[in-house]
């Protein structure tokens, strides 16, 4: 868990770094707002393409191995970001590093969905997502100091090295038992080694032809279940807003707090951290303690949260309020919204079968990037520069309120789809069962 947290924190480090360098980059480079909201969604295109086969390869193929593969590219991809000597060369080495996420996304959750049974789901996402959290706070408060201090290319030099300590981390993990963590929760603790596949063992052009025709049949299957329907939708608007916010909020504060630049981005790391550490913990708590007591625990307690956190935000944006009850709000909406995290994603997992989690978990990335992440940076930077950031992030901030609702309507199918994949696992038990006792029969 603690490492898979640890591959989140790299992640969001690498991510975050560009926000709090966001200034300095402007300058040297010469561009305007919208060029760098460009910047900070150029991972996207990347992400989206290989979100969806990643998560289908974290179905079928070492999901550990995969992790500690991509983390070593991504460091790597980090680094080199630093030579960039235009804007277009550090958009396209920005846009590269969408592979990163994609991959490590889906792989992570289906493995910790593996390890843990249904009751512990909540506090172990939330441990984890704890990891990102305190990832994008360093990664912005380091950009703005380093950026500050040297200069924007030593931001992205110094945050590649770590990436490699973590990715060998992920290299000597035990690959889990698909499924193992549903049979936990039903008492049976049989770890069988996964058997060991070769990706493409039966030649490139087959892998290719057979991740296709795999992909269309498991995402038949995902569009069934009317749980994540619901959480698509939800977690679409969701993303949008919080793209866009989150990516401008230091510019926000250099803007209208009267802060530097270092003084910006070091405020938003305290919030995230400050805000989004406890919040996180708590979620996951709540998301275990209640899952039993209320109906669609894990989504309607995610719904609560993103719609009141979303209103603290949004107060916090007003012209005349001051600087200090700004923070203050900004806190608690932070804090409210991550207490969510861990409960969605935990009723993710309950809702997708394990041999589909990796493809499950992709399809939410996707969801995402496509309707949420991909254009809102940009487009918070595009009313920007028409307004200015406080009546960009009040344009922004209403589709929350959508998401809040969907995600409230999706209480009513959550436990179905949940007893529908116990209802298989104990199937597929009695069958391995009486398939044992007819081999020691004969």
């Amino acid at each position: 868990m603690w490492v898979l947290g640890l591959v989140i924190m790299v992640d969001q480090i690498d991510q975050s770094v560009v926000r709090g360098a966001a200034t300095d980059i402007q300058h040297d480079f010469h561009v305007n707002d919208r060029a760098i909201g460009l910047l900070l969604s150029a991972f996207v295109v990347v992400n989206g393409l290989m979100t969806v086969p990643a998560g289908y390869l974290a179905d079928r193929w070492n999901r550990t191995r995969t992790i500690s593969f991509t983390v070593v590219a991504w460091s790597v991809v980090t680094m080199i970001t630093a030579a960039a000597g235009n804007f277009i060369t550090l958009l396209l080495l920005r846009g590269l590093l969408g592979f990163g996420q994609a991959i490590t996304e889906p792989s992570a959750a289906s493995v910790l969905s593996d390890y843990y049974p249904t009751s512990r789901r909540g506090r172990v996402f939330s441990n984890q997502q704890v990891m990102g959290l305190i990832g994008a706070g360093l990664g912005i408060a380091i950009g703005g100091a380093i950026a500050s201090a040297f200069s924007w290319r030593w931001a992205f030099i110094v945050v590649g090295p770590p990436g490699l300590v973590v990715a060998a981390l992920a290299y000597s993990l035990r690959e889990p038992p698909r499924g193992y963590g549903d049979k936990l929760h039903l008492g049976v603790d049989e770890w069988e080694e996964p058997e060991k596949l070769a990706l493409f063992e039966d030649g490139f052009f087959r892998f290719v032809r057979d991740t296709a025709r795999g992909l269309i049949q498991d995402f038949r299957v995902i569009w069934s279940i009317t749980t994540l329907r619901y959480a698509l939708v939800g977690i679409s608007a969701l993303m949008f807003t919080v793209s866009g916010v989150g990516a401008w909020l230091p510019q926000f504060h250099d803007r209208f707090s009267n802060f530097t630049q270092q003084e910006a981005t070091s405020a938003v790391g305290a919030l995230l951290v400050l805000g989004g550490v406890p919040g996180v913990l708590l979620g996951g708590m709540l998301a275990d303690k209640f899952t039993a007591s209320i109906q669609g625990a894990r989504v309607v307690i995610p719904a609560y949260c993103l719609g009141i956190g979303n209103f603290f935000m949004m107060v916090s944006y007003i012209e005349g309020v001051p600087r200090a009850l700004s923070l203050f709000l900004q806190l608690a909406g932070i804090f409210t919204t991550t207490m969510g995290i861990p409960a969605l994603r935990a009723g993710l997992a309950d809702a997708v079968p394990a041999h589909l989690r990796g493809a499950g978990f992709g399809a939410f990335n996707l969801a995402s990037i496509v309707f949420g992440v991909a254009a809102a940076p940009f487009v918070v930077g595009w009313l920007a520069d028409s307004w200015d950031l406080r009546v960009a992030f009040l344009l922004v901030s209403p589709p929350v309120f959508i998401g809040a609702y969907v995600l409230y309507r999706a209480r009513y199918h959550l436990e179905a789809d949940a007893m529908k994949i116990f209802e298989a696992v104990m199937k597929a038990m009695n069958a391995e069962q009486a398939q044992k006792a007819n081999e020691h029969l004969s």
